[in-house]
């Protein structure tokens, strides 16, 4: 199984690699649900880690419905990111009515190319997930970042399993939030090949 670990830190991301983790989303302010991190940290991490980094765009708190000068960030981030090396991006855009905002997203995943791109959990936000996963296997998203629209992962266990068989391989559905090593055995026998967490009472700190 593969362990992506949230890290809002070159040193947590350190850490996180040095005790087993396979995968980097690197991020500032995971108060706010994690932010676009900062260039220092993202060119350190970057350039130390052996695993891939994959990097969150995201400029504000809040809901995902963006406007145009936040839109243009977005894009001039993901292209100033692809340059300094990372291996993926994650990012999302929805519209007011909490559906998937298909034009931008796919702007986003288009200038992400050839990395990979995950939808983030803007996805636990929309109104009909089914769909959704829908959408986003047309627009060529690698993995859907969710919880199964509930609080924890574990709690939404239910929808995770739905939507994992129903996407028939086409895309990754990655489970996250309060995501714990002992709920590893339930993810994996449950047929997730990813999980996703910053695990921070189980990666020591520097």
């Amino acid at each position: 199984m593969i362990v992506e670990v949230c890290a809002n830190s070159y040193e947590y991301a350190v850490n996180a690699e040095l005790g087993g983790a396979n995968r980097i989303e690197l991020c500032k302010d995971l108060h706010l649900d994690g932010l676009t991190p900062d260039d220092d940290i993202s060119v350190s991490t970057i350039n130390k880690l052996k695993i891939p980094v994959f990097i969150l765009i995201r400029p504000r708190g809040g809901d995902f419905v963006y406007n145009n000068e936040e839109f243009e960030l977005m894009k001039n981030d993901i292209k100033k990111f692809k340059k300094l090396g990372c291996s993926g991006i994650v990012s999302g855009v929805l519209n007011t009515d909490n559906t998937i905002d298909i034009k931008r997203t796919k702007e986003l995943i288009e200038l992400s190319k050839p990395l990979e791109f995950t939808f983030h959990r803007a996805f636990d936000k929309i109104v009909n997930p089914i769909e959704g996963v829908d959408q986003l296997i047309k627009l060529g998203v690698n993995r859907i970042l969710t919880s199964g629209q509930e609080g924890t992962a574990i709690k939404g266990l239910k929808l995770l399993k739905k939507l994992n068989k129903i996407n028939n391989n086409r895309i990754i559905i990655l489970p996250g939030a309060g995501m714990k090593t002992k709920f590893f055995e339930i993810f994996s026998k449950a047929g997730f090949k990813e999980i996703h967490g910053s695990f921070k009472s189980e990666i020591k700190k520097v």
